[in-house]
């Protein structure tokens, strides 16, 4: 019994002992290399269990025989445990240095503001925790691409949109200042048509502020309107009619499907989404050709939206051109310039609100022309407490 109570003693002495040395080193080194971390804390259980043996061998607590099996499965797990350690920590160090590089050109990218998207297979061959940074590194990388693509893309829609209303103003401003120069001097003898002119021209340019502040209004912070119920297909009906002098002007076919047992009703603002509808449906007019026919329609779908779509007799957008047909300031031809014949603000409105809204709007060729479709959310009921 007392043999027994040397050997638990040494036993338990010893691995303390290894253990706080164990401990000291790994202080020691607690700023330095991941790699000679991993292999002291790897190492460490197996060096005290060899220690334990040797001081019970040299004690004679162990016969010959037996000390030497032990001390081979010692030796042998000493070299498993040194291996799996190595193999372990050269993992993670590799990774490790695939993470500080990602970080590395992260900030030389952030620094540059240029950035490239990458993959994550990289990550493939490193530990689950490193392999979901190196993931999120990608990912971030990615979006950090997208998002420097679309502020260039914003950005060059804003210098279109500086160039296109410098010149839409410039234009009418000259005549302002011709007409008020001949009327000034004498020169004019038509004093009320050169009136009428002077009206319509500053018409024309207060159109285009008003189409600046709307477009401000919706794509910026603004001032939140009140939320009403609104009835889509009320204010379809009522765009159609506004709007049926001008397609008569045009010689254009105007049609309306609306449901009859179905209001259509969404949460928003009413005159926003009138303007929107109405830009929408004053550009299909003005690019449809003479005899075809404007459609305006609303139906509820199956996945929860209400659907409005104006569809015109155009005959088509270029592919390449999609994308930008919302874009401020965009112009597919002289002639296709938005709802106004000056900046193209039209498009660019109607997106802003719609988007206002909680809702997607799209455009895609169709037969003969093409068609403008939003997707609005269907009002949720509210639960009281």
């Amino acid at each position: 019994m007392t043999d027994l109570m040397i050997i638990i003693g040494l036993t338990l002495a010893s691995c303390i002992a290894v253990g706080l040395i164990g401990f000291a080193l790994l202080h020691l080194v607690r700023y330095r290399s991941l790699r000679q971390q991993l292999t002291i804390a790897t190492l460490l259980p197996v060096v005290a269990v060899a220690t334990t043996v040797l001081i019970n061998v040299q004690l004679m607590f162990l016969s010959a025989h037996d000390s030497l099996v032990i001390l081979i499965a010692l030796l042998t797990s000493l070299m498993l445990a040194a291996l799996g350690a190595w193999l372990v920590v050269r993992r993670i160090s590799h990774a490790s240095r695939r993470v500080g590089a990602g970080l590395h050109q992260l900030v030389s990218d952030s620094a540059s503001g240029t950035f490239e998207a990458t993959g994550s297979a990289e990550a493939t061959a490193a530990p689950r925790e490193l392999a979901e940074v190196l993931d999120d590194l990608a990912e971030t990388r990615r979006t950090l691409a997208e998002s420097r693509a679309r502020e260039r893309a914003a950005e060059q829609s804003r210098q279109e949109l500086v160039s296109f209303m410098s010149h839409d103003l410039r234009t009418p401003l000259a005549g302002l200042r011709a007409l008020s120069e001949g009327l000034e001097d004498g020169v004019i003898d038509d004093v009320p048509r050169a009136m009428s002119h002077l009206r319509a021209t500053v018409a024309r340019m207060s159109g285009l502020v008003d189409d600046l502040f709307a477009l401000s209004r919706v794509q910026g912070t603004r001032e939140a309107k009140p939320q009403t119920m609104v009835s889509l297909t009320e204010l379809i009906s009522d765009v159609a009619s506004e709007s049926a002098a001008t397609a008569r002007r045009q010689g254009v076919r105007l049609e309306v499907e609306v449901p009859d047992d179905d209001r259509l009703a969404v949460l928003g603002s009413s005159d926003d989404l009138a303007r929107a509808l109405t830009n929408l449906t004053t550009n299909a007019i003005r690019h449809t050709d003479p005899e075809l026919t404007v459609r305006l329609e609303g139906r509820r779908t199956d996945d929860g939206h209400i659907w409005v779509a104006v569809s015109d007799g155009c005959g088509g957008i270029p592919e390449a051109n999609l994308p930008r047909v919302f874009d401020a300031g965009w112009r597919d031809t002289p002639s296709r310039s938005g709802d106004d014949g000056g900046a193209g603000l039209g498009l660019a409105i109607a997106r802003g609100v719609v988007e206002s809204h909680g809702g997607e709007i799209s455009v895609r060729n169709v037969a003969g022309g093409c068609r403008f479709e939003v997707a609005l959310p269907v009002p949720q009921p509210s639960h009281s407490a």
